[in-house]
């Protein structure tokens, strides 16, 4: 059997489409969102450190009880997670709504 072109394109397509869903339903569990260079997550903690090693400059990230948008994963939602980068990272409180009472 074979897979056309169009065929893959329907199928990423419609994980991109279950993925975002997924996010959508699930962003308001959490505290942060975190963007890396490969990445992007949802978490309810963040350490950020810069470091630095023989003159390069790297950020260590380590996230607790996280989300990683990621479609091929089985299991996106995580305990604890350590990201490396030497790229940019872009990290941002998410506004909760007021409660009511």
């Amino acid at each position: 059997m074979q897979v056309s072109a169009s065929d893959l394109e329907d199928y990423e397509t419609e994980m991109e489409l279950a993925l975002y869903r997924e996010y959508r339903d699930v962003v308001n569990l959490f505290s942060y969102i975190v963007e890396t260079e490969r990445r992007f997550y949802l978490a309810n903690s963040v350490d950020l450190q810069v470091r630095s090693a023989a003159g390069e400059v790297y950020f260590e990230l380590t996230l607790h009880d996280a989300w990683v948008w990621d479609v091929y994963r089985s299991a996106r939602f995580v305990k604890s997670v350590r990201v490396v980068t030497f790229k940019d990272v872009n990290v941002e409180e998410l506004a909760k709504a007021d409660l009511a009472i």
